[in-house]
């Protein structure tokens, strides 16, 4: 699944391009604008959900009206499981941010986290030996 995508406009005939403002090179592996992630994140201040990088998150609901861009976003990632790390890297999030949005929409019961499903360490002797025998066939 890949994330939604947005177009950018070109300017027609009768707009100007508007000029773009001067910005600071950004260091590899450093955010050109931490003010938005403080924008999308808010304060944070309020106590998290205890999520991990490979906690699975489904959608219960649609996005409602009220929801913010990224909330919509993960929303709609989240019509089948996906772990909060695949999350981040379609959002192109820190881990962090996207912990601050899931919490809101575990409050609200928009989503719901579950623990990833551990497969057993030993496999099961009935199971090995029925492969065995069906090789064996072949």
């Amino acid at each position: 699944m890949t994330p939604p995508r947005r177009q950018r406009r070109s300017p027609g005939p009768d707009r100007p391009a508007a000029p773009a403002p001067p910005r600071a090179p950004a260091e590899e592996g450093e955010l050109p604008n931490p003010e938005r992630l403080f924008v999308i994140g808010g304060e944070g201040g309020g106590e998290r959900a205890d999520i991990d990088l490979v906690t699975l998150i489904v959608a219960r609901a649609d996005p409602p009206v009220s929801a913010t861009p990224e909330q919509a976003a993960l929303l709609r990632l989240c019509a089948a499981p996906l772990s909060t790390a695949e999350l981040s890297a379609y959002l192109s999030l820190p881990f962090s941010v996207v912990t601050v949005l899931l919490t809101d929409l575990l409050a609200k019961e928009l989503v719901q986290a579950r623990a990833p499903i551990v497969r057993q360490k030993v496999a099961d002797r009935n199971l090995l030996e029925a492969v065995m025998h069906g090789l064996q066939k072949l």
